[in-house]
Parts: structure tokens; C-alpha cells; sequence
């Protein structure tokens, strides 16, 4: 099934078109003039003049050349001398007028998108010399604590192998090396239809492991590396694979001989990650227009040049972006195209690539459809207004107008009473199930995959994933509405599940499982027997036992009365639940994203100090199905907040903690949410983690050189399209399309999103301890955002609580990409929380 990729939703840290933003100084009709003065900075305004004070004014829409004005003046003022000293950055006023509203930005200068202003790397070194400082009195708490992480793991392990015709692929890890290795093994006996039971041999006499590809030798030399694919072609002699070398998300492809390892083509470079073969000869490909927005596939046949290579399809509507596919049949390819509430597919036959890509799903606003195959049908996923937790539909491949509905929408919104939502504690808990009031009991089709025989759904109800298996008649028999279905059940009460790699000729379903106490566990089930057996468990040393750990899900009262879920875990012996623990609370809630509990090896640092860990699932995200998404953007966006701040009181209600034990995380579009909550209740929390944060909302939204925003611009994106390249279809109709932030040349949404962008909205107030990190090439969330972020701070707070900065010269959105990189940031943060939180117990440590 086309699933959409995480990585094309946007800001996320668990987001978006790859984007690079362009510095410029004329846009939207803005014009600028510069005035040189040199002067001491400004007192901050009183609060009387507060970003966050209520406007209400008529709508009324600004067009692209409607006149508005900004003006640049340049202040300076002295930097920090000392690395003990918090850096101070200096001040060029930049002002911009929409609406009547004048807005003054003193640090839009730290934006570069060249990365090589000067006085622009000297404040982020500055910045992270400070930080360097600061945290060298736990450095050995840090140290400590990286230990710990590290030696939890089983550095020198194998992944469960996926078997692929003859062979058998995984990965390995070397004991002391950041990368994996990409290896297969020979079948045994091929003969042999898979089975539940199968195990790959290793000993003396069994087929020798072939390393095909070693990362750790391509990563020597480059600060960043990360594969963004790695496909093996159908007869398994060749192997595609993308690589990014900088972080920022433009990659080469290469194509190599899984044998000798020898290439044997030329690089694709400036192409995406996503790219599939279309039989052993040919490659489709995507690459990205000027600001990295996927927008063409391509066709290539192994052996020719990339010039010669045939364009299947070009989008030029600057609010869609390109997706590739392919079926689980391998017979076909599928290419979506999609906004950020409209998806339309395409199929190409791989028996027969002359006819290059045909239409299946029509390009219809507000329709989002993703399509899979199997014999004579395609299956297609149809999410609508009226459908919004989707449908599930079959239409011959000879006949893709003639569908018949398998599985029909669901949604029961009616239910309103108190309910007992069984055990809500884990095995080895004592707190009582709580009662809630359930607004809805929709069920949300995620993903289906499909095999020759059964077709497996993957769902949620109730805020918890499901799998569903259904049994499919024999090849060229007609289709019918499906009937009951088999569930795989769960024993954790909270716990996250995501379909793996199977054989599409076999009964063999393979899924991985974990839970906030489960480590990420790999499973193979037989969906004509019921029998699961386990496959592949992650490997945690140093004496760890899952029963010392309570997982719960609790739920908060939101202002409107909404009940928000919160996914808890704590370690039994240590935790007294009186409101003297510290506790740490994460939350995303944007972009339909759902934060499912899954196993994080290095949180048991925290967990054994005895914090409580705790996830916020909030509006905005996807958890309680499409509507809770709904209710959590646009001009609802205010719900994501107050989810937030109602789950953390609650939380200190139940005396799981105090204002004073309360730290709170989120990244990317996440940090958007901390940034917010910072500003609205920063009494409520004693320490916050901001990672790489979108926080400067109406400025990037009002900037039309990124896809990211003009995907939120309702009609005519900056392109001026023309009818006949917007799609095959007669292109969009005229309905204002629902977006994620909102469309901010709209007099009603300007000040709405002002009323929470959180660089917008920083006041002289006190604030709690404050972390905040950035990537210099992210290409999702510019540095610039974080870096204004906390320059404003410095210049406006009225607290002496620590606020430390630090930028990662050599990665992007996702951070270092070394496996033992990330352990060492996750040590620095954790060392971070403990020297705001706990002072003694990172004093203790030393």
C-alpha cells in the first residue's frame, strides 16, 4: 500500500517537503529600505504592548501585490567576550507591516541561507562555547550516563532477516562502529514454502554471509551520512541505493553489484531518497525543483545517460509534491501526488514501462487516496470530508471506475457517557482503571498490506493501534464487503505496532511491537494458523527487567472538555506517585502525526533515577482518529496548546509531580508547542526541551519561496499555473483547501497564528530553564528559527534560569547520524534536565 512518508508531513521530529529557504529582502509586495543608526539596544516594551493582545479586525485579503511596507534599521550592540558570559546578539531592526500591524524582527539577520555570514557563525559558535561551558560541571553526569546508554546495547547484532527469494537480507552492527553493514545469506533449502518456525543458519556449515554494502567505509570522511534506500533489484544481482553526505536531505543514487560490490552505473545525483526499480533494467527516480520540492520521476534505463532519461511526470503546482510506490506484487509502480489534504495516483506496469504512467485516482480537492495491488484488482484507500477516518475500496484493473467498498467509513460520534476502558494499567501496576467520558469511538484505517491470500489492515480505535486480518477469495473471483476479520491482540495497555517487510506469496504476516517497557520486538504471524512467534527481540544489557516498569494510560480534561490521552511509565521501585518525582512530558501534535509508545533504550537513565515519563497525546495529532487532527489545526491550532497545558496539570492534580519536578519536550513542530506553552503558562513547568522548534510561524508562513508555505496558501500557488499542466483532470476546483498552519495574507489568520508564534510572543516574563538545539543544514526547520528564538529570550526574560543554545555544525532536521552520535546527545540532554531539575542528583554523580 502507498503509505505517506513520514518525512514529506512537515516539521516533524519523530517532518515536510525538504526545503531551503532563500534570503531575500523583496516578497509579497514588501518593500524594504535600510537606514543605518548606531545606538544601545532598546529596554523591552512594557507588557502593555504584548504580541499576545486580542485583535479583531474585518477579513480582509491581501494579495500578492497589494502594497505593504517593512523597514531595516541596524543596530549594534556588544557580544559576549567570555564563554562565561551568555552571548548577546546584536540588533538590526527589521520591521514589517500587514494589516495595519507593524512587527519588528531585530534578529531576521541570523538567517543566511548560504550558511557562511560571518558574524552569523561567530554568534552560533559563541552560543555553543557558552553552552560548552555552562554544562562542564556535569560533564561527568553526562559522561556517565553515555556509559550507561551505550553499554545497554548489544553493539555487534544482526536485524531479523527478511528473506527475498534465495536469499536472506539484514543488517549488522560492528561492536565500537556508528554504521551498519548490509549483508545476505543464501537460503538453505529455497524449496521450502516460508514458514513461522524458519530461522536463518549461522553456524560452520551454513551458507557464508555476504556483506554487500558497509556503510562505516562510506561514511569515512563525511561528518553526516545516512542511506535514505536501499533497494534490491527482482532477480537480486544488482542493489539501488540513495545516500546523503551533508544532512540536508539531497542525495545521489547509486547502483551497484551485490556480488563484487562494484558499481555499475554512474550517480543520480540532486535526486530523493525515494526511488524503486522497475524490473532488473530500470530505475524510477524523483528529483526536486529549486527549494527541494519533489516534483518530477523519472524513468531510467541501466546503462544509458542520465540526459537520456524520460520525465513521466512533471507537477508544477508548487502545493503538491511526488511520492513513489511500489506494490507489494512488484507488478506495478505507483506515483501520488500530494497536497496537504489532496492525493491523486498514478500506476506504471512494469510489463510494460512504453506505456509510462496512467491515471487510477482522479485528482479531486480534498480526496486522498493511497493504492495497492493484488491479481486483478487495485485497492484503494479514500479519505473524503464525509469519509474522514477513510474507506477501504477494490476496483478492477480493467475498470477503475467500477469500485466496490470492503471495508465502509466508521465513526460513531454519538456515544457520550462514562465508560470503563478496561484495564488501563499493566501487568505489575496497582493504580485503578479510570473512567472517561468517550466523545467518539471512530476507527481509523492507517494501511492496508496485502498478500495472495489474506489482506491485513492496520487501524486505530480508541487512540491504540490494530491489525486486522481478512481472508480474500481466490484471484478473478469477484470482491465483497468484508465480515468480521481476525485482531491480534496486544497485552500492553498503551504500545505501538508498524507493519514490517513479508512475502507476498505467503501467509506470513511480519509486524514489529513495542511498548514504553517492551523493547522493539519482531514477529512473524500465520494468518491461516493464528500461531505468532517471536523473531527478534532488541537486546537490552545491564539487567534490565521489563516487569520493573508500569506503563498506563491516563486522561486529562481539556478547557472544552475534551479527554486528552497520556501514555505514563515509571519504574515501580523507585516511584512514590506523591508529587515528589520529577517527570518528564513529551508532545508533537501536528501533521496527523500519532506519538504511539514504543521503547527508547537510553530513557531508562531517566526511568532508573526514578523520573516518570509521559506522553501527551494531543489534538493535532492523529491518535484519536482524523477529526482529532482536525481539532487541532488552522483556527484550532489553540487546542494543541491548551491539550498540552491541561495534561501537565492534571498530571501534577494526581501528584505524579510538581510545577517544580515538571520538564517538558518536544521537536520540530513539537517545539513549535513548547515554544507556545513557554509563553502562555511558563509558571507551569521548572525546565523545557526545544528541539530543533519551528517558533517563528507568521514570518516563514508568509514567505513564498518554500514549498512548506505556499502549501498553506489557499488558490493559485506563486507558480501562476496554467489549467493544463495542474493536472490531468481539469485541475483543482475552487474550494479553499484545509491546510495545517492557515493561509496568513488572510487578515483573520495573520493574527491568529501571531496570537501564538512564539518568537511573536516572548514577553518580559519569568521563564523556566531552557534548552534549545538546531542543525545548521536542516532543511526542514532553518536554524535561524531557534537561534531568534533564544536571542530574543536572552534580551527579554526577567529570570536568571539557564538558557543554552547549541547548534550542530554537521547534521540537519534529524540530528548526528552516527548510532552512537545520538546516544551522546541523548546523554547531554538527560544531563541538561538533571542540572535544571534535580541539582543534587547531578551534583551527587560527579
Amino acid at each position: 500500500m502507498f503509505v505517506r512518508d513520514i518525512r514529506r508531513c512537515g516539521r516533524v521530529g519523530v517532518g515536510a517537503f525538504p526545503i531551503r529557504r532563500h534570503y531575500h529582502s523583496h516578497f509579497l509586495g514588501l518593500t524594504t529600505t535600510t537606514t543605518t543608526l548606531v545606538s544601545t539596544p532598546p529596554p523591552p516594551p512594557p507588557p502593555s504592548l504584548s504580541l499576545t493582545s486580542s485583535r479583531r479586525i474585518p477579513l480582509v485579503l491581501l494579495s500578492p501585490s497589494s502594497s505593504s511596507t517593512a523597514a531595516m534599521t541596524t543596530m549594534t550592540c556588544s557580544s559576549s567576550s567570555s564563554n562565561k558570559d551568555p552571548p548577546i546578539a546584536k540588533k538590526e531592526k527589521y520591521e514589517m507591516e500587514m494589516f495595519g500591524d507593524l512587527r519588528v524582527d531585530n534578529y531576521y539577520w541570523l538567517r543566511d541561507d548560504s550558511r557562511s555570514n560571518a558574524q552569523m557563525l561567530s554568534y552560533l559558535q559563541d552560543e555553543n562555547a557558552y553552552t560548552e561551558f555552562v554544562m562542564s560541571g556535569t560533564k561527568h553526569l553526562e559522561d556517565q550516563i553515555y556509559a550507561e546508554i551505550r553499554g545497554r546495547i548489544k553493539e555487534e547484532d544482526i536485524s531479523a532477516p527478511v528473506r527475498r527469494g534465495p536469499y536472506y537480507y539484514y543488517e549488522r552492527t560492528l561492536e565500537g562502529k556508528e554504521y551498519v553493514q548490509h549483508c545476505r545469506r543464501l537460503v538453505s533449502n529455497n524449496e521450502a514454502p516460508p514458514s513461522v518456525f524458519d530461522e536463518m543458519p549461522t553456524g560452520l556449515d551454513a551458507p557464508p554471509e555476504h556483506v554487500i554494502l558497509d556503510e562505516n567505509l562510506k561514511a569515512s570522511g563525511h561528518a553526516y551520512y545516512s542511506i535514505g534506500a536501499f533497494k534490491v533489484s527482482p532477480n537480486n544481482k544488482l542493489v539501488a541505493y540513495a545516500e546523503d553526505t551533508k544532512g540536508d536531505e539531497i542525495y545521489s543514487a547509486y547502483v551497484i553489484d551485490a556480488e563484487t560490490k562494484t558499481p555499475s552505473e554512474k550517480p543520480l545525483a540532486g535526486v530523493t531518497s525515494n526511488l524503486e526499480w522497475a524490473g532488473d533494467g530500470a530505475l524510477l527516480y524523483i528529483t526536486m525543483d529549486a527549494t527541494l520540492r519533489p516534483d518530477k520521476v523519472w524513468l531510467h534505463y541501466l546503462g544509458t545517460e542520465k540526459s537520456n532519461d524520460l520525465c513521466l511526470y512533471h507537477e508544477k503546482d508548487d502545493m503538491f509534491s511526488i511520492e513513489l510506490k511500489a506494490s507489494e506484487s512488484k507488478e506495478f509502480l505507483f506515483v501520488a501526488s500530494e497536497s496537504k489534504v489532496t492525493r491523486f495516483v498514478f500506476f506504471f506496469d512494469i510489463s510494460k514501462p512504453a506505456k509510462g504512467l496512467m491515471p487510477l485516482t482522479p485528482r479531486l480537492d480534498g480526496i486522498d487516496t493511497s493504492v495497492s495491488h493484488r491479481g486483478n484488482h487495485f485497492f484503494i484507500i479514500r479519505r473524503s470530508d464525509e469519509c474522514f477516518n477513510s474507506e477501504l475500496l477494490a476496483c478492477p484493473l480493467d475498470n477503475i471506475s467500477a469500485t466496490t467498498v470492503l471495508l465502509p467509513h466508521r465513526e460513531r460520534l454519538s456515544i457520550c457517557k462514562v465508560v470503563n476502558l478496561a484495564r488501563v494499567v499493566a501487568v505489575g501496576g496497582d493504580r485503578s482503571p479510570v473512567l472517561v467520558v468517550a466523545v467518539g469511538r471512530g476507527v481509523k484505517i492507517l494501511n492496508v498490506q496485502l498478500f495472495t491470500d489474506h489482506l491485513v489492515v492496520y487501524e486505530r480505535e480508541m487512540g491504540l493501534p490494530r491489525i486486522t486480518v481478512f481472508d480474500l477469495p481466490p484471484v478473478g473471483e469477484p470482491l465483497e464487503r468484508f465480515q468480521g476479520g481476525r485482531h491480534v491482540d496486544f497485552i500492553d495497555p498503551v504500545y505501538s505496532v508498524d507493519p514490517s517487510e513479508s512475502q507476498f506469496s505467503s501467509s506470513i504476516l511480519r509486524f514489529s511491537y513495542g511498548s514504553l517497557r517492551t523493547p522493539c520486538s519482531v514477529y512473524d504471524y500465520d494468518m491461516n494458523t493464528g500461531i505468532s512467534v517471536l523473531k527478534k527481540i532488541e537486546t537490552v544489557l545491564g539487567g534490565f527487567d521489563a516487569l520493573n516498569y508500569v506503563t498506563e494510560r491516563q486522561w486529562a480534561t481539556a478547557p472544552d472538555g475534551t479527554q486528552i490521552p497520556i501514555s505514563v511509565v515509571y519504574q515501580k521501585n523507585l516511584v512514590k506517585l506523591d508529587g515528589s518525582d520529577p517527570l518528564l512530558l513529551y508532545g508533537y501534535g501536528s501533521y496527523e502525526i500519532c506519538l504511539d509508545p514504543s521503547f527508547k533504550g537510553s530513557r531508562l537513565s531517566l526511568l532508573d533515577r526514578g523520573f516518570i515519563y509521559a506522553i501527551a497525546h494531543i489534538r493535532g495529532g492523529g491518535e484519536m482518529g482524523r477529526q482529532w487532527y482536525e481539532n487541532g489545526k488552522l483556527s484550532k491550532k489553540n487546542n494543541t496548546f491548551t491539550d498540552f497545558i491541561a495534561c501537565a496539570e492534571y498530571l501534577i492534580e494526581k501528584k505524579y509531580c510538581t510545577k517544580e519536578k515538571l520538564c517538558i519536550e518536544g521537536r520540530s513542530a513539537g517545539g513549535l508547542l513548547i515554544g507556545a506553552v513557554l509563553n502562555m503558562r511558563p509558571d507551569l513547568f521548572k525546565a523545557a526541551i526545544a528541539g530543533v522548534p519551528f517558533v517563528d510561524v507568521l514570518t516563514t508562513m508568509l514567505d513564498p519561496t518554500i514549498p512548506l508555505t505556499t502549501s498553506e496558501w489557499e488558490g493559485p500557488s506563486r507558480s501562476g499555473l496554467k489549467e493544463d499542466c495542474r493536472s490531468w483532470n481539469g485541475g483543482l476546483n475552487s474550494k479553499d483547501r484545509l491546510k495545517e498552519w492557515g493561509d496568513p495574507r488572510k487578515e483573520e489568520l495573520y493574527f491568529y497564528m501571531k496570537s501564538y508564534s512564539p518568537v511573536d510572543n516572548v514577553k518580559p516574563q519569568k521563564y523556566p530553564a531552557i534548552l534549545v538545539t538546531a542543525g545548521l543544514h536542516d532543511p526542514r526547520v532553518m536554524y535561524s528559527e531557534p537561534a531568534k528564538f533564544v536571542a530574543k529570550l536572552r534580551a527579554m526574560k526577567t529570570d536568571d534560569n539557564l538558557l543554552l543554545f547549541k547548534c550542530e555544525q554537521g547534521a540537519g532536521h534529524f540530528s548526528k547520524s552516527g548510532r552512537f552520535e545520538k546516544l551522546q546527545e541523548d546523554a547531554f540532554v538527560f544531563a541538561f534536565i538533571m542540572k535544571a531539575m534535580v541539582p543534587t542528583l547531578s551534583s551527587v554523580e560527579k
